[in-house]
């Protein structure tokens, strides 16, 4: 049996014993509440995690092996220069919603510049990476006007220090998802255009004092965060073009042993949880908050800081002692062999990016069908001074397909199957990962062993989430 059947086994598998749950939801603000009873669902979806677990520890260690192998598309990566072209056509549409977001509509509906940050860029580009690699090396806004004035071959003023690893890109990252989740309008479009304006000019100053590379590598937190997520595509074109199994160039990854790498994936995964759980009735009665009578993300703000805080450090906390627990069980009951900690502890970390991807695509969704409407009618009228671009004046948002149970069902499905094959994804990449660091055998399936438990309590708790009421 050739391994893409294989790998297309395991999915149906997985689809299969989630098929009784067409009401599989990760709403986002006024998004769907679960109709099915959860010990139903939960079961189901827990199910099929432990069924595709099972099924990867009895297979053969050439199956594993050829789960991270990749058709060569081309010996050639896509040509250099075009960063540079495509980077400043970028860098113009920033500037120009900049313009928009100071100078348009206080509407976060009607100006551009929100709409394209939360709904395109964070919602909708992110998802897009599941598919196509990363793109935001070739869109970023800075690339192509540092080479115009700074030049390529330029000496940078300073030497980054290697001990700085992608720290800087966490802090930013922490900062900017927890204004999305924190703060009490994180879509009025002149705040956001100063943060906008004030971010790009920090990025480009740092570029300039410390080098193009350095910088965006390690520092500039948007291009670390979609280089993590398009590991998950199937797809990558740099620095050649490949095509593999999803997930395949996770194990890349590996290969890097700076501690900050695997802790930006745990912290992308605990601040999405929280996300998700924030909005839930079992949360704010936890902060003493009626969800029918909330008055606002305001009132709330320490909780929230302490909630997104709290969520880092339990699920490092979490992950760190799971990874010491199969490296203490595989030397006590495998081999005698050495046993890498940190390589284990990366080896789940790095799993983590499918299931934080599969979520947020899920968790979005509804919003991004309604909000990418408001998007189009403000590109066909940026200024909101009665142009009409594409023709579409006349047009109204319509959010009726959230109210007609046949089009809510394909919704469910579609974050049904997402959700599910981002937990297999997930599990190829530990159990093969794993594999790599112990090889095939006792010892390492001792290993796993905890790993397996962990991340089924966490598929708990996700279709837990899922299926969670929400009132804020």
């Amino acid at each position: 049996m050739n391994i893409a059947l294989r790998f297309g086994l395991l999915c149906c598998c997985a689809l299969w014993a989630s098929f009784p749950l067409p009401a599989l939801a990760h709403a986002a603000d006024d998004g769907f509440v679960l109709l099915l009873p959860t010990n139903i669902y939960i079961p189901a979806g827990v199910g099929a995690f432990a069924v595709t677990a099972l099924i990867l520890m009895f297979m053969s260690a050439r199956s594993i092996k050829k789960l991270s192998s990749t058709l060569p598309l081309s010996d050639a990566s896509a040509p250099d220069w075009l960063v540079v072209p495509v980077s400043l056509l970028s860098t113009a549409v920033f500037f120009g919603l900049l313009y928009i977001g100071w100078t348009g509509p206080h509407d976060p509906l009607v100006n551009l510049l929100p709409l394209m940050i939360w709904s395109s860029l964070w919602a909708g580009f992110a998802s897009l990476h599941m598919l196509v690699g990363d793109l935001w090396r070739w869109v970023n806004p800075w690339a192509g006007f540092y080479r115009l004035i700074v030049g390529a071959g330029t000496d940078p003023l300073l030497k980054m220090p290697a001990a700085v690893g992608i720290w800087p890109a966490l802090v930013f990252f922490i900062l900017f998802a927890g204004f999305s989740i924190v703060d009490p309008a994180p879509t009025d479009p002149e705040r956001l255009a100063r943060l906008a304006a004030g971010y790009w000019l920090i990025t480009f100053v740092g570029m300039v004092v410390f080098g193009q590379k350095p910088w965006l590598e390690r520092c500039e937190f948007f291009s670390v965060f979609f280089g993590l997520l398009s590991h998950v595509s199937w797809l990558r074109l740099y620095p050649k073009a490949e095509l593999g199994l999803p997930g395949w160039s996770a194990l890349s990854l590996l290969a890097d042993t700076r501690l900050s790498v695997p802790i930006f994936c745990i912290v992308m995964l605990g601040i999405g949880s929280f996300d998700g759980l924030a909005e839930t009735f079992w949360w704010l009665a936890k902060i003493g908050v009626n969800p029918l009578d909330f008055e606002g993300r305001s009132t709330i703000l320490w909780q929230s800081i302490g909630g997104i805080a709290s969520s880092i450090v339990i699920l490092l906390a979490a992950f760190m002692a799971t990874a010491w627990l199969g490296c203490l069980l595989a030397a006590r009951f495998g081999q005698a062999r050495a046993f890498p900690l940190r390589q284990v502890f990366a080896a789940l970390a790095f799993s983590t990016i499918p299931i934080f991807l599969g979520f947020h695509f899920a968790h979005f969704l509804p919003t991004f069908l309604t909000w990418s409407q408001y998007t189009l009618l403000a590109l066909n009228d940026p200024l909101a001074i009665g142009t009409n671009l594409f023709g579409l004046e006349g047009l109204r948002v319509r959010v009726g397909f959230l109210a007609h149970m046949q089009t809510v069902h394909v919704i469910w499905l579609v974050q049904g199957a997402v959700i599910v094959i981002s937990h297999i994804i997930a599990v190829v990449i530990a159990h093969t990962a794993l594999q790599r660091a112990y090889g095939q055998g006792k010892q390492a399936l001792w290993a796993e062993l905890p790993a397996a438990v962990f991340l089924l309590g966490y598929t708990w708790f996700g279709l837990w989430l899922l299926a969670a009421a929400r009132g804020a």
